[in-house]
């Protein structure tokens, strides 16, 4: 049986019935104007690292002229452990308004996750791929102490013991640990591998002739080249760069040795496909500047930008090649 509505809760009713799709209207273009007006606020750039490591050195210099670029504020927020996971999880489940980008590297995005006996996310669904950044290569060093100085000379010396050498790497599956497992391997060598927590002690270590020879990111070491404390001997780029001198590369005498970081620049899933054009326009804008290409030469980091097609392609690349390596070598996290 139907009973009759009064007038008064009728009106009420009918008024909320035709004010619905107004407030659903409403939103959506509020929702539109959002992404129109990004951005509006200060953005927090994500750094799965920790503060003074060669990643954090580039993502600080980059982020304070995206900044400019964008018109806000990149403030970063450094959230090491985990190898990187740790970091890389909070940008995974950031809001995806544009207000968080997250600042990636082969260590934390391609190899920690998956020295977890459940890898905690998927490096190639899990995010918005804008745009790789830059290319760094790893220099060999070695303690100015040791008597050699060409890449030939230190693979005679290792391949002889003569002097016995020890490697220092920034832990489990670190950078320099990969790499470093990749040059004795190819180079048909062994060296004792000896894990620090960290780039900055294991170069340290190096330079206070603990450990005898490092292979590490170009800027977390080539101040000390300069000044005296560390001997480079080769880098892993494919041929030689001006950014380097006349430092020859590992290929040269190592063939098929290809173990070169990068960094490139993402964002939580879901993000607005409008703010991830303008955050590619502006970093395109960014590393075009004199000022900033300058500033990346003396980091030793190549500039590459690219599409999001081909940052997903190099991920997938570099996941492929650190997955044989982790499986070979039996990693799991410290």
């Amino acid at each position: 049986m139907n009973l009759p509505i009064p007038g008064r809760q009728r009106r009420a009713l009918l008024g909320a019935v035709c004010a619905a799709p107004i407030v659903s209207t409403w939103s959506g273009a509020a929702r539109a104007a959002s992404v129109n007006d990004w951005p509006v606020k200060p953005i927090r750039l994500l750094m799965p690292n920790a503060p003074g490591s060669a990643i954090d050195t580039l993502g600080r210099i980059i982020g304070q002229r995206l900044g400019e670029a964008l018109g806000q504020q990149l403030i970063i927020d450094n959230r090491a452990g985990a190898g990187g996971v740790i970091g890389m999880e909070i940008g995974r489940n950031a809001n995806p308004d544009g207000y968080t980008v997250i600042f990636a590297s082969p260590p934390s995005l391609t190899v920690a996750p998956f020295l977890q006996a459940k890898p905690p996310f998927d490096p190639l669904s899990d995010f918005e791929f804008i745009s790789t950044i830059g290319v760094t290569p790893n220099v060999l060093v070695v303690n100015p102490a040791v008597p050699v100085r060409t890449l030939a000379e230190f693979l005679e010396a290792v391949r002889a013991k003569k002097p016995t050498m020890n490697m220092a790497s920034a832990g489990n599956g670190s950078q320099s640990h990969l790499a470093g497992v990749m040059l004795t391997t190819l180079g048909k060598f062994e060296s004792l591998h000896v894990p620090y927590k960290g780039g900055g002690p294991s170069v340290a270590a190096v330079v206070a002739g603990e450990a005898q020879w490092t292979i590490t990111p170009a800027p977390a070491v080539m101040s000390m080249v300069k000044g005296g404390k560390l001997r480079a001997l080769a880098h892993s780029l494919p041929k030689r760069t001006a950014l380097l001198g006349d430092l020859p590369t590992l290929i040269e005498q190592v063939p098929g040795y290809d173990s070169s970081g990068w960094v490139g620049l993402l964002a939580p899933k879901g993000t607005p496909r409008p703010i991830q054009d303008r955050l590619r326009a502006a970093l395109t804008k960014t590393m075009s500047t004199p000022e900033m290409r300058e500033a990346m030469a003396n980091q030793a980091t190549e500039i590459q930008l690219s599409t999001p097609e081909e940052f997903r392609s190099l991920v997938k690349r570099s996941l492929e090649q650190n997955l044989r390596m982790i499986k070979t070598l039996n990693l799991t996290a410290d």
